[in-house]
């Protein structure tokens, strides 16, 4: 049975209809701030992708602690999403809260580094092997500074990324792979800055050739990569690909830029500590601070040593890199609480524990249905795909989406107590995650599943 057969659209469509009517139902108080909000919020939302949910008004966040939430109409929730990777260790951690306590009297910015700042970036350094490291205020920002970083020490303009990334809001990164080759526009950006083909090269994930072609003339500053695809659907690398990657890039003269933004999951130094990897440069945002915004971008010896070299022949001036509250005092002294005592050793085992426990369950819902689904996951992040197997690129993982079956499973999740991610159907485990929680996931979606296939569950 193909998998757009698995499930009847006529089946999708009607427990939307019903689910959407019961969220309406269950939330008068944050209906009623719905429609107060889209007086001066576009939207409803302070930010657009809060009203990515498939629901007909947001849904009002009360408080949240641990893996937990409750929104303004009382309602509890089990939290599978953890604000999109950036609660990944817990909302709220009571080492980061301790440490805003404790500051909250003793100045918050002042453009003047203190000790947190090098403990931070020791912590990083054992972590990710890598020496260097600068403070911002977000990924996307880490990003669009480490491109500056390798174009002048490379004296190359090119980038080469993947179909399917993402990098934060970086423009030469919203690209898709175009019929002919070249880098397109992503469906749905506004306003291009510019035409990406110019400067910004795009070949599949997994697909060594491509690569090298990519790359053969030596025009290449970067290759901008996750360790594994996750925006567009988990796609793990094939054995030898990221290797291979490194092997290439290093024969063309190329930097290797590895964004660990989502792939942290992998463990307390991601995928590059977790399989050997070896990047000039490394981005890490969202949980860095244990929600609050901060990022950070590490070098490698060799790359420190030809980005002081090309910054001795330039004049004294705006270099592009940084913002005025980049690497605030506040900011750096929850990034160093939360790297010394949140994102830990432990923590991560209790992680995969319980990413071992949600796995286990889907795949039994997976065999007990008959569905041709497979369980994809990265450490403490998994999602179910609509395929047999596994995506190997960017262009099946998007071939396999099913926007309207994960919108009624998200609803009818939502509608009993489970938030899981607005985006396809990645699931986040955090220390804090009950077991008890997983079951109740299981058991819940089991029953959404029983409904949309007509299966006794």
């Amino acid at each position: 049975m193909a998998v757009r057969d698995a499930i009847a659209t006529e089946r999708i469509d009607a427990l939307i209809a019903r689910e959407s009517a019961r969220f309406r139902e269950i939330h008068p108080q944050s209906r009623r701030l719905g429609a107060r909000a889209l007086a001066h919020l576009p939207d409803g939302v302070p930010m657009h992708w809060m009203s990515d949910w498939g629901t007909e008004f947001p849904l009002f966040l009360q408080q949240a602690t641990g893996a937990r939430l409750r929104d303004v109409d009382g309602i509890d929730y089990a939290d599978f999403c953890l604000g999109d990777t950036g609660a990944m260790f817990g909302h709220s951690p009571p080492a980061v809260a301790e440490v805003l306590r404790a500051r909250a009297g003793s100045g918050f910015t002042a453009m003047l580094p203190g000790e947190d700042a090098i403990a931070a970036a020791e912590n990083l350094a054992a972590r990710f092997g890598l020496p260097y490291w600068q403070f911002a205020t977000t990924a996307s920002d880490a990003n669009r500074f480490l491109l500056r970083v390798a174009r002048a020490a490379s004296g190359r303009r090119k980038l080469l990324v993947f179909h399917g990334c993402y990098h934060g809001a970086v423009d030469e990164t919203f690209v898709r792979l175009g019929a002919d080759g070249r880098a397109l526009p992503r469906p749905g950006q506004l306003a291009p800055a510019f035409d990406p083909s110019l400067d910004t090269r795009v070949v599949e994930f997994n697909d060594l050739a491509a690569v090298e072609a990519a790359l053969a003339d030596g025009e290449v500053a970067a290759l901008l990569t996750e360790p594994a695809l996750t925006n567009i659907g988990i796609v793990p690398p094939a054995p030898g690909f990221l290797a291979g990657l490194r092997a290439l890039t290093r024969r063309y003269g190329t930097l290797l830029l590895i964004d660990e933004t989502h792939t942290i999951s992998a463990g307390p130094g991601g995928c590059t500590r977790a399989w050997g990897l070896e990047p000039d440069g490394l981005v890490l945002g969202k949980p860095l601070a244990g929600g609050l915004p901060a990022s950070a971008w590490g070098l490698s010896a060799a790359l420190r040593e030809r980005l002081a070299a090309v910054r001795e022949t330039v004049a004294g001036g705006h270099s592009g890199m940084g913002t005025t509250l980049s690497a605030n005092a506040l900011t750096l002294a929850c990034v160093r609480a939360n790297l010394e005592q949140v994102m830990t050793a432990a923590a991560y085992a209790d992680m995969f524990a319980l990413a071992d426990r949600l796995e286990a369950g889907l795949n039994a819902l997976i065999a007990r249905f008959a569905l041709p689904w497979c369980v994809v996951r990265l450490g403490a992040r998994m999602e179910i795909d609509f395929t047999p197997q596994p995506p190997r690129n960017g262009s099946e993982a998007a071939a396999a989406m099913r926007p309207a079956l994960e919108q009624a499973l998200h609803l009818y999740l939502l509608n009993r107590g489970l938030l899981v991610t607005p985006f396809h159907t990645m699931l986040l485990l955090s220390p804090h995650t009950a077991a008890a929680d997983i079951d109740r996931l299981c058991a819940t979606l089991g029953a959404a599943l029983a409904e949309l296939t007509g299966v006794e569950a």
